[in-house]
């Protein structure tokens, strides 16, 4: 375990709480201290739940250690099931109190309670949060699962959303829009949105569609294993992997290929004139291995962008990603350390970032836009609206989001570029007070941090700003390594000029 600033996942347990709180009729008793409670926050602030999660901690104390511990776990088991009477328990340890090894599994078996209780084990020192997930929905399965006989009709399972995750909610509407429009039921969606008894008919299904394989791939080998439930491979973000995804369904059941396209708007606005200034723009893509890797595919081939850094944070999933960036030219950045992330992205120098909301932060200092495609996320990335990254509309909605920052980013451009005119220099006042109201200071934040022994001259500093923002940073860079090979101390609009001549031969 690592102590960070920031981290792209939490321990496993998280994972856990993610798959509870997706999930109705399901408690999560979870032996842990005081100051490991703060799913409220996760549940309730960042993803905007109308209810609180469904877990219950022992909350245990320093004072505690010297007594039994085991017997307020026990105490807390018959609490929870007295209040909530849930259809299942699923009970387990955070990291913090895996290491007084008291075994809730096996204190809660002895309960004796009247409804399935399930143990997880969750290494919280060897694994992260979506190994949490992927874990807990396949203990929940093994678990409820019941042999059945099939649907009367062509039936699926949606498999892989939870609570926290990105756009889940979205995505499940829109996978179903395309089930319905080829005349395939949906039997259960697990395990956001789904109960225990839900669960247990998950075997009457003809397939499985895993939408998440962080989340939902273990479950479904299992279920294609023991129950004989083959489940597609392909995630349908982005117009060519929407059709390639109803093509897979087709043939898993039976049936002849149909997608309603006549509101996919995304491949002539990626085509059209309005669009060519994105062409080639090179882009940097880090999130989860699922939402990093189509990314890349629709950067690539659909918005023709150039594609210039690749990576994910889930190790689990580093050999697919490797292979893709392989055959993009590329070498994959796999990694949980946001520095390393942003090291690669220095390097690599893109006009866009594609990534997380660390990437977000990670942009904003370099001065990079950037579009959130993956979880971790802010609350900003739970909109009340529909806004989905799978399907018909989800194409449309990757457009738009990728395509803003990009425009804001020209926009901020031009601003810059007009900055001496009388009209748009910082003294000038606000245009809708007919500019007659001059700002109350003219002061202008610096854009060029001081770096070493190395001083950028105010000419040179004002002529770095006319450079277009995605190339600004590169240009700086290239231009202070100019000047100390050559002992330059202070920058110039010379040196500036010079050291661009320079790297331009």
């Amino acid at each position: 375990m690592k102590l960070t600033v920031w981290t792209y996942e939490g321990p496993p347990h998280v994972g856990a709480m993610r798959v509870a709180t997706g999930m109705e009729g399901l408690h999560y008793v979870l032996h842990a201290p005081q100051g490991d409670t703060y799913a409220d926050l996760l549940f309730t602030m960042i993803e905007r739940r109308g209810q609180r999660p469904p877990v219950t901690y022992t909350t245990f104390q320093a004072r505690d250690l010297g007594a039994d511990t085991a017997t307020l776990f026990k105490d807390a088991c018959m609490a929870a099931y007295e209040r909530f009477r849930p259809e299942a328990l699923i009970v387990g340890a955070s990291c913090t109190a895996e290491l007084i090894q008291d075994d809730p599994g096996g204190l809660a078996e002895r309960l004796g309670l009247p409804v399935p209780v399930i143990a997880l084990e969750l290494p919280s020192y060897s694994r992260k949060e979506l190994f949490g997930t992927d874990e807990t929905f396949y203990q929940l399965a093994r678990a409820l699962a019941q042999p059945c006989e099939r649907t009367p009709e062509v039936s699926c399972n949606i498999l892989g959303p939870t609570g926290l995750g990105f756009r889940h909610r979205d995505d499940v509407v829109e996978v179903t829009k395309l089930l319905d429009g080829m005349g395939i039921a949906v039997n259960v969606v697990a395990p956001m949105g789904s109960r225990p008894s839900d669960l247990a008919r998950l075997p009457a299904a003809h397939f499985n569609v895993v939408l998440y394989p962080e989340h939902a791939e273990a479950a479904a080998r299992w279920l294609e294993r023991d129950h004989s439930q083959p489940y597609t491979k392909t995630i349908p973000i982005g117009a060519g992997a929407t059709r390639e995804f109803i093509a897979e369904v087709a043939e898993l059941a039976g049936l002849d290929p149909v997608l309603d396209d006549e509101s996919l708007r995304q491949p002539w606005w990626a085509a059209s004139v309005d669009s060519t200034y994105l062409t080639g723009k090179r882009v940097f893509v880090f999130g989860d291995a699922t939402h990093a890797m189509a990314a890349a595919k629709v950067a690539r081939d659909e918005m023709g962008f150039e594609v210039c850094g690749l990576g994910c944070y889930n190790r689990e999933f580093a050999r697919p990603v490797r292979a893709l960036a392989r055959e993009m030219g590329l070498e994959a950045v796999i990694t949980d350390d946001y520095l390393e992330v942003e090291r690669a992205i220095t390097e690599a120098a893109p006009e866009m970032i594609l990534g997380t909301q660390m990437e977000r932060h990670i942009g904003k200092r370099l001065g990079i836009p950037c579009a959130v495609i993956s979880s971790p996320v802010h609350v900003q990335d739970f909109p009340a609206r529909h806004s989905p990254q799978m399907g018909v509309e989800g194409a449309n909605v990757l457009f738009d989001t990728w395509v803003h920052p990009l425009v804001m980013g020209l926009e901020e451009h031009l601003l810059t570029m007009f900055r001496d005119d009388f009209e748009f220099s910082d003294a000038a006042g606000p245009s809708h007070h007919g500019g007659h109201a001059p700002n109350s200071t003219d002061a202008v934040e610096p854009l060029v941090q001081p770096n070493g022994d190395i001083v950028w001259l105010a000419p040179a500093e004002k002529e770095l700003r006319k450079i277009p923002f995605f190339v600004r940073g590169k240009a700086r860079r290239n231009t202070e390594a100019f000047a100390a090979e050559r002992g330059v101390a202070e920058i110039s609009v010379e040196t500036l000029y010079e050291a661009k001549a320079h790297y331009a031969r």
